[in-house]
């Protein structure tokens, strides 16, 4: 396994937690035509370029079926600007399209090169910007429209986002370590996660939590349990009741009233509509890039669908939902089983399912960027052992003492697939 530059993952970590940004946004207007993901981007890549040339090259084959499946997704999007309607903001869908493709494929090959490391080192920037965003949403930037809270310019339903990644990097870091002092932590994200008043973000992170704990069920011990409960118990009560009125009043207004008592869902049920109508309208190959925009939402004052398999349904009809599911269930089967390191792969796959079910009420196409940013490092995780195995097969002695090295079943495997190569060896002498 190679040792990977940790330099290319923290600018594509910036660039995905960053979001769009442009130099307006920094106070210079006539510098507004500079795109900072661009920027950024290109020296990323030109760190990974590096990288990559200095990496050992092997023969073996990967299960790659889902990255072409989805080059050929994002490939068709953008194809379908041609047939958009006049409306259509193509130029500024193209762009985030092709970041899309670029940040996929150089977190995928990224993350190959060494996926333990880098997997640790994008939770622990996660962890640390889910602090930073929490800080500044609380004590610098304050409470927006709606009393909602967010930072540095983002809005809630993306705020919300980066907290409860926050809370699984937290995880990962006190299962690596096996320690729980990045647990500590959570309540600050879990309020935070409140306090963005994002309803969609709170049930998709509760729906992930549940699914994880049903799954690791018989592993589970009362103690911990037990203890974990009243920590969080003690501290929601604690914070309830030393919180200022603006924290208690977003949760009474928020949930209790306008969910509650008079079921405000924010329009989506009219916005939702409106793009199962549009593809009711444009069946085979859908409206065309950003056509929700172009012919409804334009004289509606509403960006996009709010729903990511709505939005391709309506603007890529049945072409654009088959290769997005083509894509999905692929990368389903090649991270199935979670490869050499079941442990890890699993928390890249809770992430990437996170946001999944996250921009099935808000967000565009470029707000999803995080799902398809994990789901690259969690196929490079799950597809890691095929690597070992072929490797060891293939490269003789020197791949079988790398393999001794290896704990557990890759070890067993790797010696395994050398044997044929010991038994030559001796016929040889």
């Amino acid at each position: 396994m190679n040792r990977i530059f940790l330099a290319p993952g923290l600018l594509l970590v910036l660039i995905a937690i960053g979001g769009r940004f442009t130099l307006d946004r920094a106070g210079f207007p006539d510098l507004a035509w500079v795109d900072l993901r661009v920027v950024g981007l290109v020296v990323a890549l030109i760190f990974l370029t590096v990288d990559l040339s200095l990496r050992r090259r092997g023969s073996e084959s990967r299960r790659e079926g889902w990255l072409v499946a989805t080059g050929i997704f994002f490939v068709f999007q953008i194809a379908s600007a041609l047939w958009a309607p006049a409306a259509s903001r193509i130029g500024p869908q193209t762009l985030d399209l092709v970041l899309l493709i670029v940040l996929t494929l150089a977190f995928y090959y990224w993350t190959l090169g060494d996926p333990d490391r880098a997997l640790h080192y994008t939770f622990r920037l996660f962890f640390v910007a889910a602090i930073v965003f929490a800080l500044a949403a609380i004590f610098i930037n304050g409470p927006g429209e709606q009393g909602r809270y967010s930072a540095f310019g983002g809005g809630p339903n993306v705020f919300v986002r980066i907290e409860i990644l926050g809370v699984l990097s937290a995880i990962a870091m006190s299962l690596r370590s096996r320690r729980w002092l990045p647990l500590l932590v959570t309540p600050l994200f879990l309020l935070a996660a409140v306090l963005s008043g994002s309803r969609a973000g709170l049930m998709a992170g509760g729906a992930v939590g549940v699914a994880a704990l049903w799954k690791i069920r018989s592993r589970l011990k009362a103690g911990p349990v037990v203890a974990t409960g009243a920590f969080l118990v003690t501290a929601g009560i604690v914070i309830w009741f030393s919180a200022p009125p603006a924290f208690t009043s977003l949760f009474q207004e928020r949930f209790v009233e306008q969910t509650v008592q008079e079921q405000y869902l924010s329009d989506r049920t009219d916005i939702w509509a409106a793009a199962i109508r549009m593809a009711v309208d444009h069946p085979v190959a859908g409206a065309g890039l950003d056509g929700f925009y172009g012919l409804i939402g334009v004289n509606q004052m509403v960006e996009y669908p709010h729903n990511y398999v709505l939005a391709v349904a309506a603007e890529g009809g049945l072409i654009g939902l088959g290769l997005l599911a083509c894509a999905v269930i692929l990368w389903a089967r090649t991270v199935r089983g979670g490869g050499a390191r079941p442990q890890l792969t699993g928390l890249a796959v809770a992430a990437a399912v996170f946001v999944a079910l996250s921009s099935l009420f808000s967000g565009d196409y470029y707000d999803a960027r995080l799902f398809w940013i994990f789901a690259a490092m969690a196929a490079a995780a799950a597809v890691a052992r095929a690597r070992t195995a072929a490797a060891a097969a293939s490269e003789g002695p020197q791949a079988r003492t790398a393999a001794a090295a290896a704990p557990g079943v890759a070890r067993d495997r790797a010696a395994a697939a050398a044997a044929p190569a010991r038994e030559k060896e001796a016929v040889d002498k």
